[in-house]
């Protein structure tokens, strides 16, 4: 006769390791009685009610995809930024197309996953299972001469010409890619709604993100690893401490005012624009 486990074997098998629950485990549990069994079989039942949760949300950010396969279109890539808040350093696109029906556990809007470890743990899957994935760079000389918000977009057409293989249709968030032959459609708030878009996200972001924990390690008075350039009041500190690197964004109020630069056009218009409401 077979040993019967031990709720501790139990409580390894099933919530540590993540084993299929037998459907009769959390009853017969229950009606064990012991307090150790009660609270495992209440575990239990937390644990399939956030699988089934993180299922529907899946499903839910997959209905842009599902749309576009069922018209035919196979190789949707998933497109978005990362980088245009900061003061320093590039803006960084990313770029993905996802198997399909693909779904990969905890990816979502790249601004509510608050651990850099998950946030790495991710990309890497996205890289391992994607069809294809690419990065494409805007540099700080760049955001300077074109603007930062064509910058973004040159960055995000960087990173979709630099998929081994062609996408053809482009699901992107808030925007449109210029200077590409494939349909698209621009999703507001998509790296929320999209799980392509996620994906294309969170390439970005880490990309970028260890861009800037590289050069936080060349110039470790400016703390880039903690706020990767944003201007926070530790880096705004920093900038007056230590005066403006060569890949701060000269086109940014915070990084002219210390440079003694005149303020740029944009400034003056909304300063005069504040005094007037």
């Amino acid at each position: 006769m077979a040993r019967k486990p031990s709720l501790a074997e139990l409580r390894a098998k099933y919530l540590r390791e993540g084993a299929q629950v037998p459907s009769s485990l959390v009853s017969s549990l229950e009606a064990d009685g012991r307090a150790g069994a009660l609270a495992l079989a209440k575990a239990i039942k937390a644990r399939q009610a956030g699988n089934r949760a993180e299922g529907q949300r899946l499903r839910h950010m997959l209905k842009f995809e599902n749309e576009l396969w069922a018209q035919g279109f196979k190789l949707i890539a998933g497109v978005d930024e990362a980088g245009a808040g900061p003061c320093a350093g590039p803006v960084v696109a990313g770029a993905a197309i996802l198997p399909l029906g693909y779904k990969l556990r905890g990816l979502d809007d790249s601004k509510k996953i608050l651990e850099e470890s998950t946030r790495e743990e991710l990309a890497e899957a996205v890289k391992r299972d994607a069809i294809a994935w690419a990065t494409g760079w805007a540099s700080h000389e760049e955001i300077d001469t074109i603007n930062i918000y064509q910058a973004g977009l040159l960055a995000m057409r960087r990173a979709v010409e630099g998929l081994a293989i062609v996408p053809d249709y482009l699901l992107v968030d808030a925007r449109r890619v210029p200077g590409v032959p494939q349909p698209q459609q621009g999703i507001v708030k998509g790296d929320a709604q999209s799980l392509s878009i996620a994906a294309g996200a969170i390439l970005a972001k880490t990309t970028r993100d260890r861009h800037m924990n590289e050069l936080g390690k060349q110039h470790p008075e400016y703390g880039f690893e903690g706020h990767k350039g944003y201007p926070t009041p530790e880096h705004l500190a920093a900038l007056q401490r230590h005066g403006a690197l060569p890949f701060h964004r000269r086109s940014y109020a915070p990084v002219r005012r210390v440079l003694g630069l005149d303020p740029t056009q944009q400034e003056l218009f909304s300063v005069a624009a504040s005094k007037a409401r």
